[in-house]
């Protein structure tokens, strides 16, 4: 009689399975430490900091370990190889984003991943006024940080820019750069990324204005008459009134005497123009020279574009201010002349003249 506990074969198989029996358990080991370190990792919060939210700006191009280093540096993460385990495994490191983002601190990384995937970047409000010079445009967004003011001074008057945008009639963007508020994210950093967005919006804006017109009247010469309105009042109201002026004296081949573009073809932004400014002759003086200036003079606004496509009802061919921000208005010399004595004499006589 066999005894098949002392088997050879028998003895072989149990030595086997005792072998698997140790490598599946030591696998499962190594699975669970490796999962619980894993798991750790991913329901751990993020560093303790100060604030709540932090601002991070992640340059085009960041490789998501990258992206782990600039996180981690801002205090959002602890900076770990499972930060990139968790990218992958989550799906979201091909959908990690480029741009400035407002991120929560203290939350687990996978929300950190979350917000970066599906985050919009910080929009930033740039406030252009009406009737500024495209010099004093150019200052505004070079002390801002947009760009190099100089920079964009020659851009808008550079030939070959002016015809990637369709302006190549043109000898410089004075007048197009519209005057709106702009919300700008990062990325759109640079005079060559600025100037196309504001003249894209005046070409809006101007389709806007003559969609209901049947003969839209020359795109140049309203946008030089604009600019005059523009810097000749600063009431909304009066903008169609100063049109109709200026309408009524280019119809009869009266001068438009407007001081604004003796002032912009001076140079002379301080101070109070003289009577040698006015006859100083330039291509912008509009009492020397008959019909409108050879450009604009600064960037009107759709108030004043609109004053010009539909000036009012008006014969006057006069104005003089009244010192208080608005205008008195005459159809003739006569009455004009009685309206300078009575506001601009006002005017001397509270000053002591």
């Amino acid at each position: 009689m066999i005894d098949i506990n002392f088997h050879p074969c028998l003895a072989k198989v149990n030595s086997f399975g005792r072998i698997a029996i140790w490598t599946i358990l030591s696998i499962v080991s190594v699975l669970v430490i490796c999962g619980a370190w894993y798991a750790s990792y991913v329901f751990t919060s993020g560093p303790e900091t100060s604030t709540e939210t932090v601002i991070v700006t992640i340059p085009r191009g960041t490789s998501v370990r990258g992206i782990r280093d600039i996180l981690a540096g801002e205090g959002v993460i602890h900076r770990d190889i499972r930060f990139l385990m968790l990218a992958k495994f989550s799906g979201y490191g091909t959908r990690l984003q480029a741009g400035e983002f407002r991120l929560r601190t203290g939350v687990r990384p996978g929300e950190v991943l979350r917000e970066l995937a599906f985050a919009k970047s910080i929009q930033h409000a740039i406030t252009i006024p009406e009737g500024l010079r495209a010099a004093e445009i150019a200052e505004i967004f070079g002390e801002l940080g947009w760009c190099n003011p100089k920079t964009f001074l020659k851009l808008i008057a550079d030939k070959s820019f002016l015809k990637q945008l369709g302006f190549d009639h043109l000898s410089s963007l004075e007048g197009y750069l519209f005057p709106d508020t702009y919300l700008f994210t990062r990325d759109i950093n640079g005079a060559e990324k600025i100037i196309p967005i504001m003249v894209k919006r005046f070409t809006d804006v101007w389709g806007e204005l003559t969609a209901g017109i049947q003969e839209v009247p020359d795109r140049g010469k309203t946008v030089i008459l604009a600019s005059i309105v523009e810097k000749e009042t600063g009431s909304p109201e009066e903008r169609p009134l100063i049109a109709a002026v200026f309408h009524n004296r280019l119809r009869l081949g009266m001068r438009l005497q407007s001081d604004p573009t003796v002032v912009y073809g001076s140079n002379k932004f301080a101070g109070l123009i003289s009577k040698k400014d006015l006859l100083t002759v330039t291509p912008y003086n509009t009492y020397t020279q008959s019909g409108l200036p050879i450009g604009p003079i600064c960037n009107p606004g759709r108030e004043a574009l609109g004053a010009v496509l539909q000036p009012a009802p008006t014969k006057n061919l006069y104005f003089v201010s009244k010192n208080n921000g608005t205008h008195y208005f005459s159809e003739t010399l006569t009455e004009h002349n009685r309206a300078v004595e009575k506001y601009q004499r006002k005017n001397s006589d509270k000053n002591g003249k």
